[in-house]
């Protein structure tokens, strides 16, 4: 495999790996290419990132290399996340969200089980309208990020506390409860007829 290619080859590995990102023996076994190359790799396209000041930039954090964003656009992403026009929550974001409301604390893994597609995009969306956060970390190989819904996700429904959800009616099979659980916060949402913009 030529370098350019290896190099493209786990820019997309880090995108798909999301916050958790890839160890060096990870990205060694995935590519089943020698870990002194890809540690090169890694070097260069940090380098290639400060260089061509690209928006995005590769950082290693307890062993693990992932896509960070530069914390002086942090402004921007700050409008990207409270933009009006952004202020509606898609069919993938309401799913995530009905399965961390009546789940939680649940793993990114486990709702992608449940969703059976990929969620880390939805989780983010979430993470940054202030719906979701961090409440901890499983006891899990890899320790990963437990979420939990938030303060503003209780104004944002009007309720008063977790336990005012809708109660859904027992599926055996995750999608129909699934299907159920995002209705009943639709539904709930609908009734508060409330934007992100009442959302202090």
């Amino acid at each position: 495999m030529d370098f350019p290619k290896l190099k493209s080859i786990i820019e997309g590995l880090l995108f798909l790996s999301g916050e958790e990102g890839l160890t060096v023996k990870q990205l060694t076994e995935i590519t089943e290419q020698p870990g002194d190359l890809i540690a090169d790799a890694l070097e260069e396209m940090k380098r290639d990132c400060e260089q061509e000041h690209r928006g995005i930039q590769i950082v290693q954090i307890a062993g693990s290399y992932k896509l960070a964003t530069l914390a002086e656009h942090a402004p921007y992403f700050e409008r990207l996340a409270y933009s009006p026009s952004r202020s509606s929550l898609s069919q993938a974001a309401l799913e995530t969200l009905a399965i961390v409301a009546y789940r939680q604390p649940i793993t990114r893994v486990e709702i992608e089980e449940i969703r059976g597609v990929k969620a880390e995009r939805a989780i983010q969306t979430l993470t940054n309208k202030g719906l979701i956060e961090e409440v901890g970390r499983a006891e899990a190989i890899g320790r990963p990020i437990l979420y939990g819904t938030t303060k503003s996700f209780l104004d944002y429904f009007g309720l008063a506390t977790i336990k005012d959800l809708p109660e859904p009616s027992q599926f055996e099979g995750d999608m129909d409860s699934l299907e159920e659980e995002t209705q009943l916060l639709f539904d709930k949402l609908d009734g508060q007829q409330l934007t992100f913009d009442d959302v202090e």
